[in-house]
């Protein structure tokens, strides 16, 4: 696997974006929904990375920086053929890395609060993150889930 820097412009990783938006949108209320559309992901603040075995796209995550201190995990979408196959786990031990080596002290998500969420929320768990208040922008919402973490590699799960 090669998790690497991504332009967005490749249509493999839209295609991959369109359909996290339209999973996003068909659990939750519009107004519940957060991720971002490809144009918002090229926003200078965010880097986008996509994670490939061979020439197949196998999924992406993007990291927000929120302040100096403070980050956001954004965007983690597995492909339907890679799932299950521990690729989630690359991306999150990736962006965790990649938090740490900017010095962020804590990285933060939102996700679903619905069943379909259920597998993400036990991702974050695993990789030691806890329920939270809102962050930044975020306001209380009975559909999100907020959950943050410290960063620091050498609080990863055994692979």
């Amino acid at each position: 696997m090669e998790i690497r820097i991504d332009d967005l412009q490749g249509g493999e990783v839209i295609a991959l974006l369109e359909e996290h938006l339209a999973d996003m949108y068909a659990t939750s209320p519009p107004e519940s929904v957060h991720a971002l559309d490809v144009e918002a992901l090229k926003s200078p603040e965010i880097t986008f990375f996509s994670c490939w075995k061979d020439q197949t796209l196998l999924g992406c995550v993007a990291i927000k920086e929120l302040d100096a201190k403070h980050a956001e995990l954004k965007s983690m979408r597995t492909s339907g053929h890679a799932r299950q196959s521990g690729v989630a786990s690359k991306l999150l031990t990736h962006v965790l890395a990649i938090a740490e080596q900017r010095q962020y002290e804590r990285i933060s998500l939102e996700t679903g609060a619905e069943n379909y969420f259920r597998p993400a929320r036990n991702l974050y768990e695993k990789f030691g993150f806890e329920y939270c208040t809102p962050f930044a922008d975020y306001s209380p919402d009975p559909n999100s889930k907020f959950m943050t973490r410290t960063v620091s590699v050498s609080h990863l799960p055994a692979s």
